[in-house]
């Protein structure tokens, strides 16, 4: 399945402001329901309601060849999650990747990231 992106960059600070956070040692992730959400779905061929995801990494992670290695791991971390588990729809989320993320296996990453969006109730 196709990740949609989070283009805005109001939608990133809304998100990390007023969003549910959870912490692991690889990352961060927030989530706050996606006011669009409505209207994404009507626009979706499928018209099923869309997760936007965001990734924010910084330089502290590392130098661009880690910090897209490090996007690439947790899109597909995040797409295997919502492939075995199912992620309720029609959500922001943004994933900020920690220092650690840079030597983590895509098994670490896949397995964090089951635990945070269980920790938020956001697995069905």
């Amino acid at each position: 399945m196709k990740l949609y992106p989070i283009t805005e960059n109001h939608l990133y600070i809304k998100t990390f402001t007023k969003g549910k956070r959870a912490g692991t040692r690889l990352f961060s992730l927030c989530v706050l329901k996606d006011y669009k959400a409505e209207r994404l779905r009507r626009a979706n061929p499928q018209k099923e309601f869309l997760n936007r995801v965001g990734l924010s990494v910084g330089k502290k992670v590392g130098n661009a060849v880690t910090r897209n290695r490090v996007k690439r791991i947790l899109r597909e971390g995040y797409r295997q999650v919502d492939k075995e588990y199912g992620v309720r729809r029609g959500y922001l989320i943004v994933i900020a990747p920690r220092e650690a993320c840079a030597t983590a296996t895509s098994e670490d990453v896949k397995r964090d990231l089951r635990y945070a969006l269980g920790k938020l109730g956001m697995l069905k």
